[in-house]
């Protein structure tokens, strides 16, 4: 199918509230713009150097997501325009994104990322790592930068139930945060609003959706295999 067809196949299978990243890393300008003329107007890169390059290239209007290992002395090559920071799973990295979104007079918004996956490659926070960085007196300082939400990647395995526990843990992590924030106030900080729960990729986001994910991320069942 088209790139057009597969999107309107995905977006109909997607419930009304869950925000579709369509990930075009490694893919060509004309594979965006095939996308952008569907009516795609959000898209994920993992590569700065790239992002950068199609940024510079494709229509202003275009919503662009960092989904990638983000290292710390590449933020100011993104921080004038990103939209979301998906991937933070540092204090350091924290820091690194509120002093260039200063710079820039921005306030850049990000997802903590949290290691659900039972594969030593993924990156991410630990339960005890997220709340030790939101209780941070270190942390709530800072101005420029917003955590409106979490994200993780499940293992990549073909064990439907192993991914669905590890989909599920994490919106149990989410919902106790949100709880933490806007419930009883015990985390409740002006640069942290959780809304957006970003969890779900070409071979597992029905699994993802269903457990609540609020936002997927999804290259291949789009642009096809990488070429």
């Amino acid at each position: 199918m088209s790139i057009k067809k597969n999107l309107t196949h995905i977006k109909s299978q997607l419930p009304n509230h869950v925000t579709l990243v369509a990930v075009s890393k490694t893919k060509s300008i004309a594979d965006v713009m095939e996308a952008y003329n569907a009516g795609q107007r959000i898209f994920g890169e993992n590569y700065v150097q790239e992002l950068v390059e199609k940024q510079e290239q494709l229509p202003k209007d275009i919503e662009w997501h960092f989904i990638g290992h983000l290292q710390s002395r590449k933020v100011k090559l993104i921080a004038p325009f990103v939209s979301l920071i998906h991937g933070v799973d540092s204090l350091k990295l924290v820091h690194e994104i509120n002093k260039e979104a200063l710079k820039n007079n921005r306030v850049i918004d990000c997802l903590f990322q949290i290691d659900i996956a039972d594969e030593e490659t993924k990156f991410g926070l630990d339960e005890k790592e997220l709340y030790d960085i939101l209780s941070s007196k270190e942390f709530k300082n800072l101005k420029n930068i917003r955590i409106i939400g979490l994200m993780g990647m499940a293992t990549f395995t073909d064990n439907q139930d192993q991914i669905k526990k590890e989909f599920q843990n994490l919106k149990t992590i989410f919902d106790k945060v949100v709880t933490l924030t806007a419930v009883e106030g015990q985390l409740e900080t002006s640069n942290v609003k959780l809304e957006t729960l970003s969890m779900g990729m070409s071979g597992d986001y029905q699994i993802a959706t269903q457990c609540g994910s609020t936002m997927v991320r999804i290259g291949s069942s789009i642009f096809g295999t990488r070429r």
